[in-house]
């Protein structure tokens, strides 16, 4: 069905409008002509009609108003989080208070949660997003190390690749399909991870981006300010409405020195994440900052964003200079990167600018780091790892070592990867353990397989996976380890929770840099130090590996490999319906508001300890139904851990008194009309950005999570999904509350900062009241009123 052409006219002032009111004044406020003026810039060669020009000019409008109100010096962050403000002149700025409205340049969405995102759009009945948007199909391909027999007795990249294509062509049918009607790039299966192919072909110094996955911010590495966030705020972008976000607190990292021999961009990383821990960045954007930033490559940078999510930072962010230049230039950008030369006063922080905290890294003192297990945040430098391991009595064989992912996949990381690699094979070794590498993009693939990296990795006993997330979210179809086998691996990925990559709890997984997991999948033991100690090569001679060395970008130039972009095309006709009888896609049904009383609500679970996204909504083999809001809440909080009897997935039914799995106890109270809360711990619900750990709770019927503390992106998802995400206000009230304790609380009155009180009513009889905090503003209000965002547009509308 065609769109008509009122609806088109109507769509095109949207789109003008998401310029905001400032670029829309008479062309005299532009701050600096040079860039207000001259022939059209397009954001990237895939979208050509849309000009970054046009958009930097709005950006110095902006800017130009929020100086005169601010006058005073502005961190990099501020100049790009509020060069995106809808209303600059009127709306209230203060760092860690405001909430502000923004305009996102564009939207990214990986398949898993694209899938729930693109129906709850269809249900907004607009004929097109409002601003440019991809699908990137990412996460649904498992990966194998063994021959499988659903593959036919194959393994590896490219057999993983068929027998997903094959097993979700269901799903990508419907993106696909969807992507072309509604205006949204496809991105096909194959063609690599959403971050990897942002940051080829969609960053750009000082723009801004929203993406449903929580590793989104490795863009910053490009200079932009990019936000991961849950689906329901993708749609409200794609819909054209403002993006609100809690203005950030800034973080400065400022940065001296150079770094030289196994130290590595990861290294940097890993060592702020022990500095501030999984939630220290928690409301705040982390500014990398001073001399030591040139000696970073912009890829480098990106891995520094990248992981940065481990610690609860809004995004992270690097100032645009020569490295940034570069990597446009080769990427096939140069109009891009000539614009931000001369934008480059907006791309920097002012001299004088104050940080909420300011943290020193001196590079030419830094060591290699190793982080884990089960936390990113427990940062081990090199040279007291081996320690770490005896003193912690964690298994030192290692069983795997694995490189690749969004975060480390550059061209840069597979050069020195392959530097020691080399080594190895000159010696006449190879890995001891399975040794994967994952390409982060098709381009990658190409480019390395074409300058003898494959080749390299392959003889030294690597197995190429496909151009995909595969074992970094857990799509690893692992047989050689048997479930709850005690177990060490290593990645260069960016994230080790408890059975993230293969579904094992007790599988202790660290994460380093590429080069480094490559010598230790050679050595075979993780008290062995590159640094220090020596191999033994096939002569039976000692050999001590070289420092690691590799090409920031490829001398021949980047081999763009097979094409894998679906534009979209709005004109066509095009069949997105959904099968009634679908296991992996279902059409979304409204949510009915809560209401202002909730009276006797049952503790589904307290949890105890961390309870991150993957505890409450598990990837790995339930990624196949991230479309299908019922059948994946047959994983919700299976992971989490009772603290009534420390076991996992076992809780009591408080209506017959037998023990059963959470999401069937949680059914049962739904259906018997009986409303439930969940009691957490510290940061409840860090990790991924998935909105499905919000969803799967609203739809068995929950109405609160009470927690110490929560992770961002989950609490606004909370709240989209009209729950009540609440915070203890004295923390000790989290031990008073008991697992078969009945709660009441009344929210009629519920307004922008003001405390509620619960009732709890204990099985004794006896009862009190604890105080708990919540952080809705206005416009969540109206949220939680309606019964979701969602609803609360579509009544706008």
């Amino acid at each position: 069905m065609h769109c008509s052409q009122a609806a088109r006219r109507a769509l095109a002032q949207v789109r003008r409008g998401l310029l905001g009111a400032a670029s829309r004044r008479d062309a005299s406020r532009a701050t600096f002509a040079s860039v207000a003026s001259g022939d059209k810039v397009p954001m990237s060669r895939l979208e050509p009609d849309e000009d970054l020009r046009q958009r930097y000019a709005a950006m110095e409008d902006r800017l130009s108003i929020v100086r005169k109100r601010l006058n005073r010096p502005m961190t990099l962050a501020e100049k790009v989080v509020y060069g995106h403000l809808d209303e600059p002149d009127t709306q209230d700025i203060r760092r860690g208070v405001s909430y502000l409205r923004l305009r996102p340049d564009r939207v990214a969405m990986q398949d898993a949660t694209a899938q729930m995102a693109v129906l709850q759009f269809i249900s907004s009945g607009l004929p097109q997003t409002a601003v440019p948007s991809t699908i990137h199909c990412d996460h649904l391909i498992e990966g194998t190390t063994q021959a499988q027999a659903d593959r036919e007795n194959q393994f590896g990249g490219k057999a993983d690749l068929k027998f997903a294509v094959k097993t979700n062509k269901e799903v990508y049918d419907f993106l696909a399909s969807a992507g072309s009607k509604y205006g949204i790039g496809f991105w096909r299966p194959g063609s690599g991870i959403i971050h990897q192919i942002v940051l080829e072909n969609y960053a750009f110094p000082g723009g801004m981006m929203i993406g449903t996955d929580s590793h989104t911010p490795n863009a910053g590495g490009l200079g932009m300010c990019a936000v991961g966030v849950g689906g329901a705020d993708a749609v409200d972008v794609m819909a054209g409405l403002p993006w609100e976000l809690k203005a950030p607190k800034v973080i400065g990292v400022r940065l001296t020195g150079k770094m030289s021999r196994w130290t590595s961009p990861k290294d940097v990383i890993c060592k702020v994440a022990g500095i501030l821990t999984v939630k220290g960045g928690t409301g705040a954007i982390v500014e990398y900052h001073g001399p030591g930033v040139d000696a970073i490559s912009c890829t480098g940078m990106g891995t520094i964003c990248n992981m940065g999510a481990e610690i609860g930072a809004t995004t992270s962010m690097f100032p645009y200079n020569k490295r940034m230049y570069d990597y446009l230039v080769a990427t096939g950008r140069e109009p891009i990167a000539k614009l931000s030369d001369s934008f480059r006063e907006h791309l920097r922080p002012d001299e004088g600018c104050e940080y909420d905290q300011l943290i020193e890294l001196n590079l030419s003192e830094l060591e290699p780091h190793i982080n884990g297990p089960f936390t990113p945040d427990l940062a081990h430098p090199l040279s007291k790892f081996a320690d770490a391991l005896r003193e912690n009595k964690w298994p030192t064989e290692l069983k795997a070592g694995l490189i690749g992912s969004c975060t480390n996949s550059s061209y840069e990381d597979m050069a020195r990867a392959q530097s020691v690699a080399k080594q190895a094979l000159a010696a006449g070794i190879k890995t001891k353990v399975p040794f994967t590498i994952t390409p982060g993009s098709e381009q990658i693939r190409a480019t390395i397989e074409r300058d003898g990296m494959l080749d390299t990795f392959t003889k030294v006993g690597g197995t190429v996976l496909a151009n995909a997330c595969g074992p970094c979210i857990g799509q690893w179809k692992r047989t050689e380890v048997k479930k709850g086998e005690a177990n060490s691996i290593i990645t260069s990925y960016n994230r080790n929770f408890a059975a993230r990559n293969d579904g094992n709890p007790a599988t202790h997984a660290f994460v380093t840099s590429p080069e480094l997991v490559t010598a230790f999948a050679i050595a075979g033991d993780l008290t062995f130090n590159p640094e220090e100690d020596t191999l033994v090569g096939a002569d039976g001679k000692e050999i001590k590996l070289d420092a690691p060395h590799g090409d920031e970008l490829p001398s021949k130039g980047f081999d763009a490999g097979e094409e894998t972009y679906q534009a979209p095309n709005p004109e066509g006709d095009f069949d997105v319906a959904v099968a009634p009888d679908s296991k992996r896609l279902q059409i979304l049904e409204p949510f009915k508001p809560i209401g202002g009383k909730i009276t006797d609500a049952m503790v589904l679970i307290k949890a105890k300890g961390k309870c991150t996204t993957d505890h409450i909504s598990m990837a790995g083999p339930w990624l196949k139904y991230r479309g299908h809001l019922d059948n994946i809440s047959n994983n919700m909080l299976i992971g989490a851990l009772n603290a009534e009897n420390g076991e996992v997935n076992s809780i009591k039914d408080q209506l017959n008194g037998e023990y059963g799995a959470v999401p069937a106890v949680a059914r049962h109270y739904k259906a018997e009309g009986k409303p439930w809360v969940v009691i957490g711990d510290e940061n409840y619900g860090e990790g991924s950005s998935r909105e499905h750990a919000a969803l799967e709770p609203r739809h068995l019927g929950g109405v609160a999570i009470i927690v110490k503390s929560f992770a961002r992106i989950h609490e606004t998802n909370l709240k989209k999904q009209g729950m009540l995400p609440l915070t203890f206000a004295d923390p000790a009230d989290y031990d008073k509350v008991g697992p078969f304790d009945k709660l009441s609380l009344d929210v009629s009155g519920l307004s922008p900062g003001k405390s509620l009180e619960v009732h709890v009513q204990k099985p004794d009889g006896k009862d009190f009241t604890f105080t708990v905090n919540q952080t809705f503003n206005d416009n969540q209000i109206t949220w939680y009123k309606a019964g979701s965002a969602l609803n609360a547009m579509a009544k706008k509308a």
